[in-house]
């Protein structure tokens, strides 16, 4: 039934909000454009988008969702671009085994985004 995730999408509420984010999406992570519109950008993570619209109205909360989690192959040059670009690490990269199991080894990092989104850089198997 499932095939992967298709996109993931953001709200910003204005202008300045949105050319913060979509600079931070474009340049600092270097997802290329897909489609920009009146509406919305598209971004190409490579295996999904990320939709991003101008016109949220309500008010930014945590929902349920904890994180997003972009596959990478260098987790630490996701790290450098983030913090040069004044965004907080609030997880520094860090090796861990998937369910405890030595045989599923990752390395993370995670990281606040312009709209407090938290994301993860995952690089699996290195």
């Amino acid at each position: 039934m499932i095939k992967g995730i298709h996109h993931i999408s953001m709200k910003c509420q204005n202008e300045e909000e949105y050319m913060k984010v979509r600079s931070f999406y474009t340049e600092t992570l270097q997802l290329s454009v897909i489609k920009e519109c009146e509406a919305c950008i598209l971004l190409d993570t490579g295996a999904g988008i990320v939709e991003i619209f101008r016109d949220g109205t309500e008010l930014l909360e945590k929902g349920v969702i904890r994180h997003f989690a972009f596959a990478v192959d260098d987790v630490q040059a996701c790290v450098n671009a983030v913090e040069a670009a004044g965004y907080e690490v609030f997880i520094a990269p860090k090796t861990v085994h998937i369910g405890g199991d030595s045989a599923f080894p990752a390395i993370i990092a995670f990281c606040y985004g312009p709209l407090g989104e938290e994301i993860e850089f995952f690089c699996q198997g290195w």
